[in-house]
């Protein structure tokens, strides 16, 4: 093949429709182009076009149980994106899924549904992930299958973790905890000396 007819076939790709590019991808078999794509360097922010065709076929590629596991991994730890955390927040690998629970670029919505996560271990990530919701923490703390380091972690929160925190919200929080039977006896003598006089109550029960 001639350059100029190289250049041809290159530009026919780079013109390639968004949707049928998407299709593609979206079933491919080739283990290796998913691979590529899934690490190939984002464009510049400022060519707008670009970024969003380049982060749209990341959601393809996020999808298919075709591109290396290391490979969804590597973008459910470091992509920003909702439409491509959403595809890895279902993957069929509980570390996927772990570590969609665990990126700080998770909306709380998203969070929410991995603290239902049928793995204790995407679960607890997910509980401690700083952009959980009040609510999800609070079903957390009293859920009883909930273990011990996490609930040392929500053990905490408004007084050592996010002092800022309501302390409503963070009480009942630290009240459901103090109660939970998983809590360790060290997180339950340190309730005992809580701020809070419904937590301190709860821990001395």
């Amino acid at each position: 093949m001639t350059d100029e007819n190289s250049n041809e076939t290159t530009a026919a790709q780079d013109f390639e429709p968004l949707t049928e590019t998407y299709e593609r991808l979206r079933h491919s078999t080739d283990s290796t182009e998913l691979s590529e794509f899934a690490r190939r360097p984002l464009p510049d922010r400022a060519d707008q076009a670009s970024f969003s065709r380049a982060t749209a076929l990341l959601e393809a590629v996020a999808g298919n149980p075709h591109t290396p596991v290391e490979d969804r991994l590597f973008l459910a730890q470091t992509m920003p994106f909702p439409n491509v955390l959403i595809k890895l927040s279902v993957d069929a690998e509980p570390v996927v899924r772990q570590a969609v629970a665990a990126n700080e670029d998770s909306k709380n919505w998203l969070l929410g549904r991995l603290t239902k996560d049928p793995i204790p271990e995407v679960r607890d990530t997910a509980l401690v992930n700083k952009h959980t919701s009040w609510k999800m923490r609070l079903e957390g703390a009293q859920n009883p299958e909930t273990d011990a380091k996490t609930l040392d972690y929500l053990g905490v929160l408004g007084t050592e973790i996010e002092p800022g925190a309501s302390p409503i919200l963070s009480s009942m929080v630290r009240r459901a905890v103090a109660l939970n039977p998983n809590t360790s006896a060290q997180m339950r003598e340190k309730l005992a000396t809580d701020p809070s006089e419904e937590v301190r109550r709860a821990a001395g029960r």
